[in-house]
């Protein structure tokens, strides 16, 4: 007796999930097929006046950033000085001898 009622439920319960996705499936489409096309034109930049300003606007937000005069990322500088240390490996005549080595 106890298995039938599991077998029950276990058949009500998937026709409720079925349900459950069938009406999502449809309610996504029919909002998806059904809205009014908007033409999307292409976002118009501005041309800013400072070079360092940089303006990112979306649909609902509107950033503008404004980086230091001279300003080098961090993952530059790291890369750079990383690159320090392979670059005075090389035997060249009048070459410095490593980093911070060519004021000798």
């Amino acid at each position: 007796i106890m298995f039938k009622d599991v077998m029950k439920w276990n058949t009500r319960m998937s026709a409720v999930y079925a349900l459950g996705i069938w009406t999502m499936v449809g309610s996504y489409a029919y909002i998806k097929y059904t809205s009014p096309k908007d033409d999307v034109s292409a976002p118009v930049e501005e041309e800013p006046d400072d070079p360092n300003k940089h303006i990112y606007q979306g649909k609902h937000l509107r950033s503008v950033v404004i980086y230091k005069k001279d300003f080098v990322p961090y993952s530059t500088r790291i890369y750079n000085f990383i690159k320090s240390f392979s670059e005075g490996t090389e035997s060249r005549p009048g070459a410095a001898s490593g980093p911070g080595q060519g004021d000798k």
